[in-house]
């Protein structure tokens, strides 16, 4: 391993090394590091809405991030190119947390990288208010369900949280202290000095949540972070980001196929369904804690889960069987209200 003055070393050029792309095939240097920090600043972040503080909720310039009549489809157009997204219009309000459920292969993750600024739309507006999102900003953090991947392997915890922090310049004092704050918020603060190779599964996805914490971004998108995560180990992090979200209010889309997960975290639920066609939007139970034990929490189970059994058949029985290959038949597809 190399040693701590030539990992300080590392992190300081990181702008120019070509080391940080070790492993990423295909994918050039900027746009690698705006999916593994989430917090790249560039032109579109000047005059954009700025996070709301770390240290519990606070008023935001932004009233909601916002898709409007999104389709998208990927290869060359025409008729051959299925819509992975179709007529697509929500709104997610400043301090909410909200699950998208869905089959396999709805456009779950496509969504979020959209709202990432990691994709664009194929037609239609993605917005914070009126101010459109067209590349990764500070202002949105990333945390994905690949976490073999998600850190810097050469790096410690510690280190890996600094990372996003030196690139927006500050100096190693501040991110030595905003990194070690948010490790200890994370409860890794006695597990700084490990690389990834030393933590689990879950530790790991702690410290992404910490990297992306100590960024400060508005908003935190999430897919499927605890997907790959025994139960036991899952339950703890649930408890865990559901706590995170109390103390900070951050703006938290979350990506997940378990009902029962978006049930406990989310202020609501989204269900997108098969073709990429929300199907419906309901309002989470107020009751806290939840408890699946709930009637109120079961009845609403029972509802979402009747919708997506059928999305799940028609998933699995393949073609459009929609109107939707035209956008001009939005209108009369829209499931679902924003």
């Amino acid at each position: 391993m190399p040693s701590s003055a030539a990992r300080g070393r590392e992190l300081d050029v990181a702008e120019t090394s070509d080391r940080a792309g070790a492993g990423r095939s295909g994918e050039s240097r900027p746009a690698m590091s705006a999916r593994v920090t989430g917090a790249v600043e560039n032109s579109e972040d000047r005059g954009r809405p700025r996070a709301v503080a770390a240290d519990g909720p606070a008023a935001s310039p932004w009233r909601e991030l916002r898709m409007v009549s999104v389709w998208k489809h990927f290869g060359p157009p025409g008729p051959p190119a299925p819509w992975v997204l179709r007529d697509v219009t929500l709104s997610f309000e400043v301090g909410s947390f909200t699950c998208i459920v869905g089959p396999s292969g709805s456009g779950k993750t496509t969504l979020l990288n959209l709202l990432a600024g990691f994709d664009a739309p194929t037609q239609g507006l993605i917005a914070l208010d009126d101010v459109p999102i067209t590349r990764a900003g500070r202002d949105r953090a990333v945390i994905f369900q690949d976490v073999a991947n998600a850190l810097f392997p050469w790096l410690t915890a510690l280190e890996n949280v600094e990372f996003g922090l030196r690139r927006q310049g500050l100096s190693r004092r501040t991110c030595r202290e905003r990194a070690t704050a948010h490790l200890a918020l994370v409860g890794l603060e006695r597990h700084a000095d490990k690389f990834p190779y030393q933590l689990s599964g879950g530790m790991k996805q702690r410290v992404q949540l910490a990297r992306a914490l100590a960024n400060d971004p508005a908003i935190l998108l999430m897919d499927e972070p605890f997907a790959a995560l025994d139960a036991i180990t899952r339950r703890d992090l649930q408890e865990e980001l559901a706590r995170l979200w109390a103390k900070t209010r951050k703006t938290i889309v979350f990506i997940t196929h378990d009902l029962i997960e978006a049930l406990l975290l989310g202020t609501r639920v989204i269900l997108l369904g098969a073709h990429g066609i929300v199907r419906g939007v309901f309002t989470a139970p107020p009751i806290a804690p939840r408890s699946p034990s709930d009637p109120d929490f079961m009845r609403l189970y029972d509802e979402i889960e009747r919708v997506l059994e059928t999305e799940v058949q028609r998933a699995k029985d393949g073609g459009d069987g929609e109107r939707a290959g035209d956008p001009g038949a939005a209108g009369a597809e829209r499931g679902g209200s924003p």
